[in-house]
């Protein structure tokens, strides 16, 4: 299975996505078929504050029909704020979606969990992660903290690197989310890897990319072709 990947928002989340998608494939002793296609942040960032769902859709499935002509078989968006759009996009795309949202939805009930903290972008944290997150109990950082979380998490995302006082912030605002209920701190945006890879901040946290890399893997490591 050959996977096509929409990356770039921002650079440090494709470059995790591709890490940990390598290791999988050696873990798994299968051979990695890969391509990625390089979207724009600002575009993307632009059309998330507007809503543009249907627009921000439509440049992905452009992107999609490059990736198929490159020879992919799916295709992923490695940004969980680009999920803002995933149905549009998907309604549009010439290959199938692999969908974080959805991948995070099974694994959330796997566990058994049913208050859930969420640290990302504003539109991730007060859309329930894009609607994915129906039925459960959603705790998100309040007020200006809400505000402060969303240009903290921008700011590290452009920059591809995590300063310790953004680390020092998020530990504080999961922390937060913790005391609010929470049971587990979803990591909604995938620079959090930044902050929290392996690093232990006292808090129970579950890291979207990580279980996205998971379902791509088990797409990719299925089919008997590869």
């Amino acid at each position: 299975m050959h996977l096509g990947l929409i990356g770039g928002i921002g650079p440090a989340a494709t470059a995790y996505y591709y890490r940990q998608l390598v290791a999988s494939h050696m873990r798994a002793e299968r051979r990695l078929k890969l391509t990625i296609a390089h979207a724009d942040l600002s575009e993307l960032l632009q059309n998330l504050r507007a809503d543009a769902r249907h627009a921000q859709g439509q440049v992905f499935g452009a992107m999609a029909h490059r990736l198929r002509a490159a020879g992919a078989d799916v295709v992923a968006i490695t940004s969980m704020a680009g999920h803002f759009c995933v149905r549009e996009f998907a309604s549009v795309s010439p290959i199938p979606v692999v969908d974080a949202l959805d991948a995070i939805r099974r694994e959330l009930m796997r566990r058994a969990v049913r208050t859930i903290g969420v640290l990302g972008t504003e539109a991730a944290m007060t859309s329930n992660l894009f609607g994915g997150l129906q039925g459960f109990d959603v705790r998100v950082p309040a007020g200006e903290m809400l505000k402060r979380t969303d240009r903290e998490y921008l700011a590290m995302a452009r920059e591809g690197h995590a300063t310790g006082a953004q680390r020092s912030f998020f530990y504080s605002a999961g922390q937060a989310l913790q005391e609010a209920g929470a049971e587990i701190v979803l990591l909604a945006g995938t620079d959090l890897f930044l902050v929290f890879d392996g690093h232990d901040c006292g808090v129970a946290t579950l890291d979207c990319a990580t279980v996205h890399v998971d379902a791509l893997t088990t797409v990719s490591t299925s089919d008997a072709s590869t």
